[in-house]
């Protein structure tokens, strides 16, 4: 009997380990330690990264110094930032990631886009449903947020659960 407890301790780990390890968003911070700032080049830091719908990018720089202004691709390419959108200037500024396309950023802030402060991403759809929002307050630099309960996680949970006690009986 200790065995199949044993057992079935195991199966249960390796199967919650397969469902939730997809289902975990990420926290992109840009530009990882060097963060938002000139001289950086967001075009190869982005080509090594993955961006899913849920995860969030996380604009890390000296307050007053940058900004972040979501673009479209013409203001991207022109490095002229759109008159009805609102520049983001906290220093720590978090975007959740919520819809599947491109998605371009750039600094406002003097000729700095011109300079290279400027990011293009391809989002690409969840990979195993929505994350759960994360809880507001200061960013941590964790690599993943909360599992979100749907459908697909309660399922494989489930039929798990099915499998132990056919083990068991």
């Amino acid at each position: 009997m200790a065995s199949k407890l044993a057992l079935l301790i195991t199966l249960f780990v390796v199967v919650v380990a397969m469902v939730a390890g997809p289902a975990m968003a990420t926290d992109h911070w840009v530009g990882d330690d060097q963060g938002w700032k000139l001289e950086f080049n967001y075009t190869s830091w982005a080509a090594t990264k993955q961006f899913h719908v849920g995860d969030k990018l996380i604009f890390k720089y000296k307050k007053d110094a940058h900004n972040v202004y979501k673009a479209d691709q013409e203001a991207f390419k022109s490095c002229t930032p759109s008159s009805d959108v609102t520049p983001l200037t906290s220093g720590n500024d978090e975007i959740s990631l919520t819809s599947p396309g491109k998605k371009w950023y750039i600094c406002g802030v003097g000729k700095h886009c011109e300079k290279g402060m400027k990011l293009a991403i391809n989002v690409l759809p969840a990979e195993f449903g929505s994350p759960a929002p994360s809880p507001s307050g200061p960013a941590s630099p964790s690599s993943a947020s909360l599992i979100s309960p749907n459908s697909k996680f309660v399922a494989m949970i489930v039929a798990a659960f099915a499998m132990f006690v056919v083990i068991m009986t």
